[in-house]
């Protein structure tokens, strides 16, 4: 099956349908987050630095960077934030942003083979974000929308994703290197959506042979109890054929739900990640482990 490899200058992330599923970070975005979005825009990163460690410290195998500032410059803040957290932390990046020039200053920057996020199959974005990730050997995140917008029926979007890995192989880059976001829709406001996903994973998996990924938390917006809609949603999704996710790592309802689903497809041989994560340390099982009586003796009576 198809693996996709991702690096920083000193670790590697395989991305594979044989593999553990990929936790991607999600918290280095300022959209919706005020004070971020402020103090990057005045080179404060220190809340970038403290996320960063946050999220690999709870389990993410990689990052997602974004650095999308209205009226601020995109392409140096993205680079500024992407030397910090290289610098803190060995975990493989998502370089991510809407703006070609943003992503090329942090590919510039970038030390190792980065996740670019993203490309659709609109023409203009095709011509331009291809050559990029060519040029700097990168992988890629193919978003299955064009023009038309965002199709609810899956088979559309298969097209679509179907166009930007043909497209991608005449610029050189082979399947193995693109990941596909089959977009995940509020499922509060289209009934359907849950299920739209997993057929198109299924398909992406069985005839693109391609790797995919998602933003998780979309399919719970709007909704009560969000984490466990998104942690229902990354177990099955898993099981129809997602490889990786952007999420959030310290969400412990939803790390659980992937090492779970993790442990049920044999990702996780032996339960090892499984065990090493919730095992009761030693002092926590009481009196029958450790302490417990010689066979044959009584206690005397007070």
């Amino acid at each position: 099956m198809t693996d996709t490899i991702i690096s920083s200058a000193t670790k590697e992330v395989v991305i594979g349908f044989e593999r553990p599923f990929v936790i991607i970070g999600e918290r280095i975005n300022p959209t919706g987050r005020k004070i971020l979005a402020a103090e990057m825009a005045e080179g404060d990163f220190s809340r970038v630095e403290s996320d960063a460690l946050a999220q690999v410290a709870a389990g993410a195998h990689m990052l997602d960077v974004n650095a999308g500032i209205p009226l601020a410059d995109e392409p140096a803040i993205l680079a500024e934030a992407i030397k910090l957290v290289q610098s803190v932390t060995e975990v493989p990046l998502c370089i991510d942003s809407s703006i070609v020039e943003a992503l090329e200053a942090g590919l510039k920057v970038y030390q190792g083979k980065a996740l670019v996020n993203s490309v659709t199959g609109e023409e203009d974005r095709l011509e331009a974000v291809l050559p990029l990730v060519a040029k700097h050997g990168a992988a890629v995140v193919a978003i299955s929308n064009d023009e038309t917008g965002i199709s609810e029926d899956p088979d559309v979007r298969f097209e679509v994703a179907k166009k930007i890995v043909e497209r991608a192989a005449d610029h050189g880059i082979g399947h193995a290197d693109i990941v596909v976001d089959p977009l995940v829709m509020p499922i509060g406001a289209i009934n359907t959506a849950g299920k739209q996903v997993m057929h198109l994973l299924r398909r992406l998996k069985e005839e693109l042979r391609v790797n995919t990924t998602c933003g998780a938390s979309n399919v719970s917006f709007g909704l009560p109890n969000r984490n466990g809609i998104n942690g229902a949603f990354l177990s099955m999704s898993m099981a129809a054929g997602l490889t990786s996710a952007i999420t959030n790592p310290l969400h412990a309802e939803v790390l659980q739900s992937v090492m779970a689903a993790d442990v049920m497809m044999g990702h996780d041989p032996d339960c090892t990640n499984w065990i090493r994560r919730y095992r009761e340390p030693l002092a926590d099982r009481g009196d029958s482990v450790g302490r417990r009586s010689r066979p044959g003796r009584r206690r005397r009576s007070a």
